[in-house]
């Protein structure tokens, strides 16, 4: 049977790779050798394949189509934008299990959109090239509207995740799943704030990771998060739906910069299953 058996929160800023030598080398070396131990430890709990939930950043979806919650289900290649060292490629892909999570939310109150051929951008490009793929494994990306209006609302990310965790956990393959929130944290992007990282707001965040509160992280309205966290924070989505994928959690923080010369507070955290944990109300 199949197992979601851990969890990762990564950021995806492609100004690591735009702009590499902004900050301080210490700084660089940090946040390389962080994802280098997200990859690790991925390694260490032998998964087989990634779910990897990224944000729209109105690259893929434009005005005439804007899924809530999004699923690739069949070919996957990236990254869309030029990245410095990370060319198009094909990605390794898993189908079936893809297929299956699609079919489970379908007759269980998640309306998935589906690309049967997609490309994906940096928020799935990124995390995968720097975790998953010298190992090869292959990847499922979801893309959540956290990026561009109309937004998913935060308790409904927090329940697509519960319902792919369910719908991995009845999946009848032989598959040890990892799923990793792609995101933030605190970043303001093409606004007067840009270049501002709120490191308060960023380590609030990453206290109620630790403590798997993801009753308070749904609790927040867009008006907060926009305030503290600016544009960028919303994507904290993307750690939510990652967190009730894991079930009841704790976290480990694995790292935190704050690197206003990338315009982003950013954190990296495992998430622990934690079965003694409450889970969020439906």
């Amino acid at each position: 049977m199949a197992e979601l058996v851990g969890g990762f929160l990564v950021p995806h800023d492609p100004m690591v790779l735009t702009d590499p030598d902004a900050p301080a080398e210490s700084v660089r070396v940090r946040i390389s050798q962080a994802y280098d131990e997200v990859a690790r430890r991925v390694a260490d709990l032998d998964a087989t394949t990634l779910i990897v939930i990224g944000t729209d950043h109105y690259l893929l979806f434009g005005p005439g189509c804007l899924p809530q919650a999004l699923i690739g289900s069949g070919d996957v290649d990236g990254p869309l934008e030029r990245l410095p060292g990370m060319r198009r490629r094909q990605f390794p892909d898993n189908k079936a299990l893809a297929r299956h999570l699609v079919g489970h939310g379908h007759r269980t109150g998640i309306d998935w959109a589906v690309a049967d051929s997609l490309t994906v951008d940096h928020s799935i490009a990124i995390p995968y090239f720097r975790i998953g793929a010298d190992a090869e494994l292959p990847v499922v990306p979801i893309y959540l509207a956290c990026g561009v209006e109309p937004l998913l609302p935060l308790r409904r990310a927090a329940q697509i995740g519960q319902n792919l965790r369910a719908a991995v956990d009845s999946w009848d393959a032989d598959e040890r799943v990892v799923v990793i929130g792609s995101g933030g944290i605190s970043h303001w992007v093409g606004t007067d704030d840009m270049g501002r990282v709120n490191e308060q707001f960023d380590r609030m965040i990453l206290d109620l990771v630790v403590a798997g509160d993801v009753e308070t992280l749904a609790s927040f309205t867009d008006d907060y998060i926009l305030e503290h966290g600016g544009n960028g924070g919303l994507e904290i989505r993307n750690f939510l739906a990652a967190m009730t994928a894991v079930g009841p959690c704790t976290g480990t923080v694995i790292a935190y910069e704050a690197v206003p010369e990338w315009i982003t507070g950013l954190g990296f955290a495992e998430l622990v299953p934690n079965p003694a944990a409450e889970r969020i109300p439906s």
